[in-house]
């Protein structure tokens, strides 16, 4: 098995402060930058599972870096750089305390609500009579609060944001309509190469001008949901189970071993034939996403190849 990034501990300059999130590390320099590291961790159920997942980070950070130069023109967004395949490298700004999260189907967390019986989700009300998997009548906008370390994401309305002024009332308006904007730039892309955008999430932060601008990831499988769009309707007709790139697989392996995050719930092992399964289906969203062969950064030494990609960078 290749080798694997699970931590960092970077030699920078004028490091301000560490935050080592459950997927990436973010080293906060004084000259408000931001070097991001997306780490070879795999989480699910808001938990980091015990093995590191070969080149996941890099085929993240290159994903989303792909993403994000498709977007650029329609939506601002945090990167400058990119020195090594596991890195980006941006302006720091003050993140809003949401998560944008969009849906276009009845898929996940929203059908597992819809089946308890609710017909109500984050404050949208939902149409009678939806089975798994099919499709809204428009995408919907279902926030999240942010969570601090160790909590979980909880599902907020947009009445509650701003009542509770967690975001102002321009701002929000702002906010859905690069959700909105960003949503349909992602649905086209997925569409050109035989995907379906299901649902996804999108972080937001205001730059030391006040600009809004989209920050970390967006459009990868750790924050987004894709259907293979041929066969979608006749799997949908025949009751059947949709074919997708995404984390999904992931939380339904976990569920079936006894998993799903609560209390008193030990983490699984994942066996290798697994693990060797997860970089495949994450190779596969890549290529089939950017329509780019996917190409193997240097695994020897993950760590030192960083370090020294930076150094580079920064005595450039």
């Amino acid at each position: 098995m290749n080798n694997t990034l699970t931590k960092t501990s970077l030699q920078l300059k004028d490091v301000e402060s560490v935050y080592h999130g459950k997927v990436r590390e973010v080293y906060q320099l004084t000259n408000n930058q931001l070097v991001m590291v997306a780490t070879d961790r795999l989480s699910a159920f808001d938990v980091v599972l015990p093995q590191g997942i070969p080149f996941k980070g890099q085929l993240l950070n290159q994903l989303a870096l792909h993403m994000l130069e498709a977007t650029a023109d329609i939506v601002p967004n945090w990167l400058t750089a990119s020195p090594d395949p596991n890195v980006s490298i941006g302006e720091k700004c003050t993140p809003f305390k949401v998560e944008m999260v969009i849906r276009g189907y009845l898929a996940g967390h929203a059908y597992r609500e819809y089946n308890s019986g609710k017909r109500s989700l984050c404050g949208v009300n939902l149409p009678e009579g939806l089975k798994e998997n099919d499709a809204f009548p428009k995408p919907i906008i279902t926030p999240t609060t942010k969570a601090d370390m160790g909590n979980h994401d909880e599902d907020i309305s947009k009445v509650a944001i701003l009542e509770k002024q967690i975001v102002s009332k321009a701002d929000y308006k702002q906010l859905e309509a690069y959700t909105y904007a960003l949503f349909a730039r992602g649905t086209e892309i997925a569409k050109k190469h035989g995907l379906i955008l299901v649902d996804t999430k999108y972080e937001f932060g205001k730059t030391a001008t006040g600009e809004i601008v989209v920050i970390d990831e967006i459009h990868t499988p750790d924050s987004s949901r894709y259907f293979y769009l041929e066969g979608y309707q006749e799997r949908q007709d025949k009751g059947e189970k949709q074919k997708q790139l995404s984390k999904e697989f992931v939380r339904e392996w976990l569920i079936e071993n006894g998993f799903q995050g609560k209390e008193g719930q030990e983490t699984p092992n994942l066996p290798t034939k697994f693990i060797e399964l997860v970089t495949q289906r994450y190779i596969e969203l890549y290529e089939k996403i950017t329509g780019k062969t996917f190409v193997k950064a240097d695994t020897k030494d993950i760590h030192e190849r960083i370090q020294g990609n930076l150094d580079g960078y920064f005595r450039g």
